[in-house]
């Protein structure tokens, strides 16, 4: 019987296309024989905002239950970007529940051990440092634009009409604008 694994493909925003991890992951899974027993595809989550944490939690019960021995991520970024402590805690969840995690932009997750906490606690870090620059050029780029005194947001009589995910902050402010009335 071959081992069984799960996929798990994320993508940070809705323009951003998770096949083409799907297909990468897929071709590995098939490469090294492991039969998929579960994909977990977050189009549109960011894990920076944490909107991957159900998705999360069913994967673990998922491995919990044995449903899958490996878990195939394409950059264990995919998996948290909370940081270290929230990455290695995914990760030794996992770990206790018998699961590999192999990451196929990080070949060193293969090994195990002492030196794969190592590394995953410095792409864990580094993984958080890319969110907080990403919004740091955001906020920069957005005070520029109100410095030069040009609009900052959606134009009126803009094109785009397609409906947006309501998720993170947005979702919460929504609820609790909700609770007050």
């Amino acid at each position: 019987m071959s081992p069984r694994c799960a996929i798990w493909a994320r993508v940070s925003k809705d323009e951003q296309e998770s096949g083409n991890q799907l297909g990468q992951l897929r071709a590995e899974a098939a490469r090294r024989g492991l039969e998929v027993t579960a994909e977990y595809v977050l189009d549109g989550l960011s894990a920076w905002t944490g909107a991957h944490r159900e998705q999360l939690r069913q994967a673990l019960d998922d491995a919990r239950a044995g449903r899958y021995e490996i878990l195939l991520v394409w950059a264990l970024d995919r998996l948290e970007r909370g940081g270290i402590e929230p990455t290695l805690r995914v990760m030794r969840q996992l770990r206790e529940r018998g699961i590999q995690v192999v990451s196929l932009q990080e070949p060193w997750t293969d090994a195990g051990g002492e030196m794969q906490e190592l590394l995953t606690a410095i792409v864990a870090w580094m993984a958080r440092m890319e969110s907080q620059r990403r919004s740091e050029r955001v906020r920069a780029g957005l005070d520029r634009r109100r410095a030069q005194g040009l609009p900052v947001g959606r134009q009126a009589g803009a094109k785009d009409r397609r409906p947006r995910k309501r998720s993170g902050y947005v979702a919460r402010w929504e609820r609790e604008r909700q609770v007050q009335r």
